[in-house]
């Protein structure tokens, strides 16, 4: 088989804090041994890839030209991000093709022809080389969309019902939680009768979780917000708290009110109550700090956590397990729902760009690579 010639979606910061994005044509040889080489069909934009392909630079007056954006990146996180100067980064953690080449290999050769989910990274590109054994067969009659954001989203939202029954707890808090990912944790939740305290930012967000049928669900932007908060603390009996946001001081809110539930009708300790209270920062949608006021006693954590890590934690039976119910689930639990699709070029126009950049909950853009 001939070399292979494709896009790919590149960033690039050099040390001045001069930040582009830009298509550059990439090679690839035939696929050898394990290896298959992809069509890439579909790969969504996820919070995730927004961090590598962006991060915090200032993309509302960036420069966008001859199919590149150039951004200035903040100063701290130029410093931060030191060891990616100069190096062109492909971009794009997920997505789902059709296997077009494959190594020798039998568990390459029985994906030729089938379309797949993947996580290698690198994946707005038109084509890709993976390892076959990291990639998912897709079930009959699922689309290269509906299989396109079937890793991150889906096994994150089952790592965090995985990750509270290890450690003991028995209801969670999530925020930003009309998400795509947190759509998905409302079913699984009601799937698996574990209680869910659904925290928004607003009235319409409220209403898309009620409309899926979620029971607990407050918004930061009512008054009433901490006292609906701790109601639905109590209700649920939540002490694990899940959030995408990172910045301000939401998660001090939460770990506070859980507080104040777990407090009521105790006798008085200066150290607070022994309720075991634990927040998992996962996500970076204010990349402002994180701000803990300490009236919470001294029972708590605040921790990060990543999918990646969680996956090797549960060793490679436990992950399978996840995956297969992702791939029972991928037109109902699991589905996805995206604004707009677009070609790797459009991803470098201003109109796109500052759109999916805005991390708006439910607004997420799907890439279609090859047209």
């Amino acid at each position: 088989m001939a070399d292979t010639t494709g896009l790919q979606l590149l960033s690039k910061l050099d040390a001045d804090g001069r930040l582009t994005v830009s298509l550059a044509e990439q090679v690839l040889p035939a696929p050898t041994r394990h290896e298959v080489l992809l069509r890439v069909d579909a790969a969504p934009i996820n919070p995730s890839d927004l961090g590598l392909l962006f991060g915090p630079a200032d993309i509302d007056n960036a420069e966008f030209a001859d199919g590149t954006i150039v951004a200035r990146m903040p100063d701290p996180a130029v410093r931060a991000m030191a060891a990616r100067h100069g190096e062109a980064m492909p971009v794009g953690n997920e997505g789902a093709g059709t296997v077009i080449a494959a190594g020798d290999a039998p568990e390459a050769q029985a994906l030729l022809g089938k379309l797949v989910a993947c996580v290698p990274g690198g994946m707005y590109a038109q084509y890709r080389i993976v390892d076959a054994r990291a990639c998912m067969e897709l079930p009959e009659g699922i689309t290269a969309e509906q299989g396109a954001a079937a890793y991150v989203n889906p096994l994150t939202a089952l790592g965090f019902v995985e990750t509270m029954r290890r450690e003991g707890h028995t209801a969670l808090v999530h925020t930003a939680a009309a998400s795509n990912l947190g759509q998905m944790l409302v079913k699984i939740c009601k799937e698996d009768n574990v209680g869910l305290v659904n925290v928004v930012r607003n009235p319409a967000q409220v209403a898309i979780l009620r409309g899926i049928g979620a029971e607990h669900v407050v918004d930061t932007s009512s008054d009433s917000f901490l006292a609906d908060l701790a109601v639905a603390l109590e209700a649920t009996g939540a002490t694990m708290a899940f959030d995408a946001i990172g910045g301000g001081k939401l998660v001090s809110q939460i770990l506070t009110a859980m507080e104040q539930v777990a407090n009521e009708g105790a006798a008085y300790s200066r150290y607070g109550s022994n309720s075991a209270k634990k927040a998992f920062i996962y996500g970076a949608l204010d990349l402002s700090p994180t701000v803990l006021t300490r009236n919470f006693g001294f029972t708590w954590d605040v921790a990060g956590w990543l999918l990646t890590p969680f996956m090797v934690k549960i060793g490679e039976h436990g992950v399978e397990r996840l995956r297969q119910r992702v791939r029972d689930g991928l037109t109902t639990t699991f589905a996805s729902h995206y604004k707009a699709r677009v070609s790797l070029e459009q991803v470098l126009t201003r109109e796109a760009a500052v759109d999916y950049n805005a991390r708006r909950t439910g607004e997420k853009y799907l890439i279609v690579p090859n047209g």
